[in-house]
């Protein structure tokens, strides 16, 4: 009987990864899932070796992790063929907290944040995430602030407690304002949670630019491949001496130049001046 189910899976294991490689070559979509499940099996793997080193090396959780835990995820970019063109990192040389706003495109955002993560900053994350396994605990190892936003009923009161760790622990915070990915080649309406954050902290915001990933990854399209990304940083905007009053002026500040950066770095700098729909929520 052994024998029989030997030979069983002697001819359909091999047989079935025949299938599998006939299905990637042939289906797009196919393809495309299977670099996907790749791509969170990889952060898995990742963070589950990388959060014994954390507790060895840094005894706990500590922005000094992500010092870690930015040079694990920055070699994906090699698995994937992503390559990265910076400018304006001196711009980060900022004394103190501040809050980095940036565009949100897709799960290879995390690459491209890891890229280019200055010193003494974390992100925010919304709680659900911190239950996600080793990812949640590499995270949470790192010094990411994780926020309930089921308890809150607006954005200024979602970042006071922010606000207060950013400044106890001496972080830079890293937030992306469109609230959600948006690939579609256009930013979304801003949130206006981390203008309310630097406003009330009276920290700088620094806003940070990728440009569209629409040429090499488009879920619509089926389409992952390797690809060339532009990073810009911009000049950190002051905000001392500007109140709560201020911070839709500061929301379309920031959307304006950000969204104009992001058309010229993809190639679309004649769109600039095009109709946007309302820049704050």
């Amino acid at each position: 009987m052994m024998e029989n189910q030997g030979g069983w899976l002697f001819f359909w294991v091999p047989l079935m990864l025949v299938l599998v490689a006939l299905a990637l070559e042939l289906s797009p979509r196919a393809k495309f899932k299977a670099k996907i499940g790749f791509y969170c099996v990889l952060c898995v793997v990742a963070s589950t070796f990388t959060a014994p080193v954390c507790l060895l090396w840094n005894r706990g959780r500590t922005v000094h992790n992500m010092t870690i835990i930015k040079n694990v995820v920055r070699s994906f970019k090699y698995l994937y063929g992503l390559r990265f063109d910076k400018k304006g990192l001196e711009h980060f040389e900022v004394e103190g907290p501040c809050v980095i706003v940036s565009n949100h495109q897709s799960i290879l955002d995390m690459i491209g944040l890891m890229e280019i993560l200055p010193e003494r900053c974390v992100q925010i994350a919304k709680r659900e995430l911190l239950y996600f396994g080793t990812v949640g605990l590499i995270m949470y190892l790192g010094g990411v602030i994780f926020i309930n936003r089921k308890r809150t009923s607006n954005a200024k009161t979602v970042m006071a407690g922010v606000g207060q760790a950013m400044m106890k622990d001496n972080v830079k915070v890293w937030i992306y304002p469109e609230g959600t990915r948006n690939g579609n080649g256009e930013l979304l309406p801003f949130k206006k949670g981390a203008f309310h954050l630097a406003i009330q902290t009276q920290v700088p915001v620094i806003p940070v630019v990728y440009s569209s990933f629409l040429s090499f990854y488009n879920s619509e399209k089926n389409l992952f491949t390797s690809g060339k990304i532009q990073v810009e940083v911009l000049p950190p905007i002051p905000t001392q001496g500007l109140t709560a009053m201020d911070v839709d002026d500061l929301t379309n500040r920031c959307y304006s130049s950000m969204r104009a950066t992001f058309l010229r770095l993809s190639g679309r700098p004649g769109e600039v001046n095009g109709e946007a729909s309302s820049l704050a929520q």
